[in-house]
């Protein structure tokens, strides 16, 4: 999905934002300017005007979401889901098309359930975190309030029994909340097993008020034995803190999951080729990938169909731009960006080749703000761009945002990003549950997403007077947590 911890960053400056080469001076650069043409610049709102009223990214999300559902990492789904992408890409006309492997763990989820035991005995809405371990526990519940008051719990003192932290996430238009909510989930389990819990549950990541509980991946410290991990929905945490008001309560967690080998699954990479300039790509993308409980549609079909469109589009055009359109489908970022690792790194030695780079990982909603690490030498390209994106409603947000989860890894090797900024307000209420559905989709958002990446990328192609490129890296967040992840 799309914003990330990455992305409350301000960013340094990184490599030149439209460059045509890959060598390394800063006092050139200073003298360099980006330009946009003027004929790039009188065309592209006919190009916004056919994406608003395309309804191809809609018709997209709904082939993924339909014809392959929910694409668990490493599942039969998966390759599914890569064969749909290799498929898609050549009907709608991308000039090239090929997958790049990506080898990782294999993480299977069997069975699940919870319910409180003895005199108010009920069953629990839970789903376990990615990462855990199978087993059968059946102990005393402790509630913490957040995950600082679970890390100050003294060694042993959780022996034998259920830490349970009851931290309610907040809602955001930016999805700041989910900071706080995905650090409960990825170290929570490593702050019970430090305290001596034989298991972890948490009040989900979410923002909504369904019986939905929200998965997600989790990590556990190196040197420690998992234990079952687990998430209840948000009105189970609150019956559960109800219940432990009242007195002690014995809960049940079995859980039957776990790591199974490895798997190597594919990014897939449709390009349409520029008209003077092919090896120079501007790179968007979303990931292929999702959790199981839904179908995936905010998270991440619907980037996915945004920049398969948007692309698309822009190859239709009777003037292509001088540099290429590469559109990413990345696998397996749910588990660890596992996709964008594995692109930066095949990519590494051709880094001053990629212009720029975004990602639709945030869900469906409107894009409201747009900037990008474009270094000051680009400034007039950058307004440019902002300028063509504000008939969409879209504010220029200069010195905000960053690089969306699976474009962080090229970015911290200097390639530049872009960040078009959706509204999350609605997201979280979604994200990892199993109301993730084609429903949710709006199809006139999905269309402005599709304007806005279209115009975004078109006129970054095009840019043309940049002569040099200065390289920088692009900051990180503390444990590297994506929003949306």
């Amino acid at each position: 999905m799309r914003v990330s911890q990455l992305a409350q960053a301000t960013a340094l400056a990184v490599v030149l934002l439209f460059a045509n080469t890959a060598t390394i001076g800063h006092a050139n650069a200073a003298e360099a300017e980006s330009m946009i043409p003027q004929e790039a610049l009188d065309s592209v709102a006919a190009l916004r005007e056919q994406a608003l009223a395309s309804d191809l990214g809609y018709r997209i999300t709904e082939s993924l979401t339909t014809e392959v559902g929910p694409r668990l990492a490493g599942s039969e789904a998966d390759a599914r889901a890569v064969a749909w992408a290799i498929a898609r890409f050549k009907a709608l006309g991308y000039d090239k098309v090929w997958t790049e492997p990506v080898t990782f763990p294999k993480w299977e989820r069997r069975s699940e359930r919870a319910r409180v035991v003895g005199a108010n005995a009920q069953p629990l809405a839970v789903t376990a975190l990615g990462g855990s371990p199978a087993g059968t526990v059946e102990a005393e519940v402790v509630r913490f309030a957040d995950l600082a008051a679970l890390e100050a719990a003294p060694a042993g003192s959780l022996a034998g029994r259920i830490a349970f932290i009851d931290y309610r996430m907040e809602r955001a238009r930016d999805g700041s909340g989910y900071g706080p909510g995905s650090r409960v989930r990825s170290r929570g389990p490593s702050a019970a097993i430090h305290a001596g819990a034989a298991a972890f549950v948490m009040r989900s990541a979410g923002t909504d008020s369904h019986r939905n509980p929200h998965t997600g991946i989790t990590r556990f410290d190196e040197g420690l034995t998992p234990i079952p991990s687990a998430a209840l929905s948000v009105p189970d945490a609150d019956q559960l803190s109800r219940l432990l008001a009242l007195g002690p309560v014995r809960m049940q967690l079995a859980l039957d999951c776990g790591w199974d080998g490895e798997y190597t699954s594919q990014n897939v990479i449709g390009q349409i080729d520029g008209s003077e300039r092919p090896d120079e790509v501007v790179l968007i993308g979303g990931h292929l990938d999702s959790w199981d409980l839904g179908t995936g549609a905010v998270d991440d079909a619907a980037g996915v169909g945004i920049t398969m469109a948007a692309g698309a589009l822009i190859g239709k055009l009777p003037q292509r731009p001088a540099r290429s359109i590469r559109v990413v489908a990345f696998a397996n970022e749910e588990q660890g960006l596992h996709g964008g690792k594995a692109y930066a790194e095949a990519h590494a030695v051709d880094v001053g080749k990629h212009v720029i780079a975004a990602e639709s990982d945030f869900g469906a909603g409107r894009i409201y703000g747009y900037s990008s690490s474009a270094p000051e030498y680009a400034a007039e390209a950058d307004r440019r761009i902002a300028e063509a994106l504000a008939p969409l409603g879209i504010e220029h947000l200069p010195g905000k945002g960053g690089p969306g989860p699976d474009i962080g890894p090229i970015a911290a090797k200097g390639a530049a990003w872009g960040w078009l900024a959706q509204d999350g307000t609605d997201y979280f209420d979604l994200h990892h549950t199993p109301d993730d559905t084609f429903d949710k989709i709006d199809p006139q958002a999905l269309a402005q997403n599709v304007a806005a990446y279209a115009v975004f990328a078109y006129l970054a192609a095009s840019v043309e007077n940049d002569r040099a490129s200065g390289f920088g890296s692009a900051p990180t967040s503390e444990d590297g947590t994506a929003i949306g992840k």
